[in-house]
């Protein structure tokens, strides 16, 4: 049995990357410790070498993941286990994040790559009732993390056929928050906009499909492999929302080409290693911040403050700037927990702002 690994997005340039004595294959599907993957003779199930476990220890990021392009190495008894994970073209990754009670934000420094080589990120959102609008701010964060990654990102409105109106409002108000970014309405059950996401896939492209559960992700997914890969499961009437029949990450191969990474539904996104992510999804605010008449404006109530201006006047709406704070702070936070210097900088503000506090008596342990 023989493979066209170029369907799966092979190219020539990569095989310098090869290990001496290995042989590529793509990694369909990660369980612990050991991983589903494709080579030119056929699908193994490999477990991870010795140096791959160690790498992966201190560096979560390291680890194999769905989409990657692995090194296989035989060993003596015939078996393959998986030797080295090529360099990553593109890579999705989250970072874990919760609340502190006094910097506001904390995180765990580590990543976790949900999806890895992929040319195109959707951005599922679920709004099934006209008074059920896509939750904007996950689609800031997403997208975001998606131009961080080096993908391309597409945000697809699911269920537009459980819209009765008000579709076309919506899909402007998800423009807005995502500028730059195509923006679609789709109807899995019914195929409209199928083909149009389908689009997107050819040449031996790899997509993923991000978003809550419930989103409809994995019906989209069927709806493009038509012969129905992936199981599904009705929302609940309560509440419109879904239950996670999407266990896993898995790379699938679609037919007439093209390839698609459906994923579990996303609770909560952490930022991790942003640089021009945020810039991009708020382009429109940073563009107004340009044009503040002093360079390092707070944009609260400096004089001469775009951005201020732009709120008064009814052009930039108070909820995107909020949004646009609070993962600028996130963002700073996580650079903070690799990059020494900033860290301290940060230790030092929030001991200046404590003293500050107990000075003027509006401290209290």
């Amino acid at each position: 049995m023989s493979f066209d690994l170029s369907l799966l997005g092979w190219t020539t340039s990569r095989a310098a990357e090869l290990p001496s004595g290995t042989v590529p294959a793509r990694v369909a599907r990660v369980d612990r410790g050991a991983a589903e993957v494709i080579a030119a003779d056929g699908q193994h199930h490999v477990r991870y070498a010795a140096h791959v476990r160690r790498a992966s220890a201190g560096d979560p990021v390291a680890l194999p993941c769905v989409g990657d392009w692995v090194a296989l190495r035989q060993l003596p008894e015939g078996r393959y286990e998986l030797d080295a994970v090529l360099p990553r073209s593109t890579a999705f990754v989250r970072g874990g994040v919760s609340r502190d009670s006094v910097g506001g934000l904390s995180g765990d420094g580590q990543g976790q790559v949900l999806a890895a080589n992929v040319d195109v990120v959707f951005v599922a959102e679920p709004s099934m009732h006209a008074t059920d609008f896509a939750d904007l701010n996950r689609i800031e964060r997403l997208v975001a993390l998606a131009w961080e990654s080096g993908g391309t990102p597409v945000v697809l409105i699911t269920k537009s056929d459980l819209f009765e109106q008000g579709l076309e409002e919506l899909l402007a108000d998800v423009h807005a928050a995502a500028p730059g970014v195509d923006v679609h309405a789709v109807s899995s059950l019914y195929g409209d906009g199928v083909e149009l996401v389908r689009g997107y896939l050819e040449g031996s492209r790899t997509a993923v499909v991000l978003g809550p559960s419930g989103a409809g992700k994995s019906t989209l997914v069927n709806a493009l492999a038509v012969d129905g890969v992936m199981e599904t499961q009705q929302v609940r009437a309560a509440d419109g929302r879904g239950r996670h029949t999407t266990v896993h990450r898995e790379l699938i191969q679609l037919p007439g080409g093209g390839l698609v990474i459906d994923t579990p539904g996303i609770r909560r996104i952490g930022l991790y290693g942003i640089s021009e992510g945020v810039e991009l999804v708020f382009s429109d605010i940073e563009e107004l911040a340009a044009r503040c008449r002093f360079d390092d404006c707070g944009h609260d109530s400096e004089p001469g403050c775009a951005v201020q201006a732009a709120l008064e006047n009814g052009e930039l709406p108070e909820r995107r700037l909020h949004s646009w704070r609070k993962l600028q702070r996130e963002a700073v936070w996580m650079a903070s927990r690799t990059d020494a210097r900033l860290r301290k900088e940060q230790q030092n503000k929030w001991k200046i702002i404590h003293k500050e506090m107990r000075r003027s008596g509006r401290y209290r342990p």
